[in-house]
Parts: C-alpha cells; structure tokens; sequence
C-alpha cells in the first residue's frame, strides 16, 4: 500500500470528528487567519486539501472556487457545509494535488491551510500547484512547519514518528524550502504563531519574463 493510500485511509476515518479535534486552534487562531488572507480574494480560487470545509463561509461571492481534496469522507462533511452555506459559486471535487486534472494557467489563486504536512510528495504537489497558476497568480499557504529554533525543532523531530503513523501528519516539514525546490518564487514568509512553527506563505510562479 503507497503512502498517499494510507494518509487517505487515516483521513477518512478521522473526518466525523475532525472539526471536533481541531475546535480549539479554529477559536483561537484559524478563523481570524482565514478571514485575514481568504476573504478578500476574487476570481478563479482552488483550495487545495479543503478537508471538511472550513474555509467555505469565508469566500465572497466575487469568487469561482474549486475545493479538492484526495478524502472522500472529508468531502462528505465539506459537502455539509456547503449546502448549509447556500453558495454557488463553490463546488467540490475529489482529487490529489500530485495529479491535478486542471489545465495549465487555470487560477488567481490557490490556497492551502495546513495540508501540505500531509502530501506524500510535497514538491510534486507544489509542481502541479505551479502548472495551473496563471503567470500573475498567487499561492497562499497557512502552514505548520519545521521551526528555525533549534528546540522547537528538535521536539518537532521526536514527535514526528508518532504524528505521521497516527494521523498521515509530518510537523517537521521545511515547506519553505519545498516551495523553493518546486521553482516557485516565495513573495511572503510571515510567522503566525507558536514562535515560527505556524506560518503564512505567499508565492508566485517566478518565471515571469
């Protein structure tokens, strides 16, 4: 069984009580960051590993947003949401952001929020990100990461092995530097919380002559 297999097995039976899990962080951090840097957004938006659907109410209508995401069950309570949301401009699908079935150039904007610690191939995933931005599009990542602090990191380390069987989770990832090594240009590195383990990313594809 190959990895993205199994993260996909863990999320679907973590899906009926992955709101409840996380209600805590949502409170105190996730939906204030979720109306800071998602809900002035317009035009075509894909948010990658949307999960059950948090983000949802925080899109204006000014918006075409695609919600992927490799979990059938974390679509199912996304799909909850939505319906009670009565938005028309969202719609759903299942799919892996290794192997988006997306043209080239296709969006404004493609968000993540704490997803990229479970790609089993995080540059490939970025890869595929990078094809389908258009040349003036924007990532917007609110990730947690590797800490440059050299304890935090070291916990980060220990606990790693543990996280990822239990959950699919890595909290040791250096995203920034997969971004880097996927060839998309980082335009935004901010701290959030946690000292640096929670941070917002804002990247563009680079290669504009």
């Amino acid at each position: 069984m190959n990895t993205t297999i199994r993260s996909k097995k863990k999320y679907n039976r973590a899906a009926r009580f992955y709101d409840l899990h996380s209600k805590f962080a949502e409170k105190l951090w996730f939906a204030k960051w979720r109306k800071q840097f998602f809900s002035h957004l317009t035009g075509n938006i894909l948010d990658v590993g949307i999960g059950t659907g948090k983000n949802i109410d925080y899109y204006n209508n000014n918006t075409k947003v695609i919600g992927i995401d490799f979990s059938e069950k974390m679509l199912e309570q996304a799909h909850t949401k939505l319906i009670k949301s009565g938005k028309k401009n969202i719609t759903l699908q299942q799919m892996d952001v290794e192997n988006l079935e997306f043209k080239d150039n296709s969006f404004d904007y493609v968000i993540t929020s704490c997803v990229f610690c479970s790609v089993p191939n995080p540059i490939k995933g970025l890869e595929e990100i990078k094809r389908v931005l258009k040349p003036t599009g924007k990532l917007i990542m609110v990730e947690h990461v590797l800490s440059k602090n050299p304890v935090i990191a070291l916990i980060e380390h220990i606990h790693n092995p543990l996280t990822k069987f239990l959950f699919g989770v890595n909290i040791n990832r250096n995203t920034k530097q997969n971004i880097i090594n996927a060839n998309l240009k980082i335009v935004k590195d901010k701290s959030l919380a946690l000292f640096d383990v929670f941070r917002l990313f804002i990247a563009e594809k680079g290669d504009k002559k």
